[in-house]
């Protein structure tokens, strides 16, 4: 009798009841899958190997599992009920944060519209301290602070074109 068949390493979740919960039979193949790629590494002798694989097949719960594969890599993971461990190479990135100015000169940019452009000049220059805030800092907005860019200068245009015409009106 080795130290694997009766008591073993203490097995975790004890004190939350799990080592108590039943094994499936998918619980079972994946303990055998460990205990496979430990003997192929050399971790396991042959007979080792052997014996933990047929203590793998009589297990009846997640504690008897983890006592005959928890000293070996990988061994307890896939026992842990509740939302599994994801590695952080596998996890989207977190998201960007939007750039202040950027979401400022978009809603100045809006309201030239309603206030007859007279928040075209703050647009621009909110415009762009954005876009040179996003080239530095690599946050997200970069279109925002376009399109409020672009409503910023139409509004200047037209504000320029009207004067220019009525310049031209009056001197003419």
């Amino acid at each position: 009798m080795n130290q694997w068949s009766a008591g073993g390493p203490p097995v975790p979740w004890s004190q939350h009841g799990v080592a108590h919960m039943r094994a499936s039979d998918a619980d079972r193949e994946r303990a055998v899958d460990v205990l496979r790629a430990a003997y192929g590494e050399g971790r396991l002798s042959k007979s080792e190997h052997d014996h933990r694989v047929g203590a793998v097949y009589r297990a009846a719960t997640y504690g008897e599992l983890v006592r005959l594969v928890g000293d070996l890599p990988h061994g307890p993971l896939p026992f842990a009920p509740g939302p599994a461990a994801v590695p952080q190479a596998f996890l989207p990135p977190p998201p960007r944060p939007t750039n202040g100015s950027a979401s400022g000169a978009l809603v100045c940019g809006l309201l030239t519209m309603v206030t007859g452009g007279l928040t075209g000049v703050p647009a621009v220059i909110l415009g762009h301290k954005a876009r040179a805030e996003i080239r530095r800092t690599g946050e997200d907005g970069d279109g925002m602070a376009i399109a409020g860019l672009a409503m910023g200068w139409l509004a200047i245009g037209g504000w320029t074109l009207l004067i220019l015409l009525f310049v031209l009106m009056s001197g003419g």
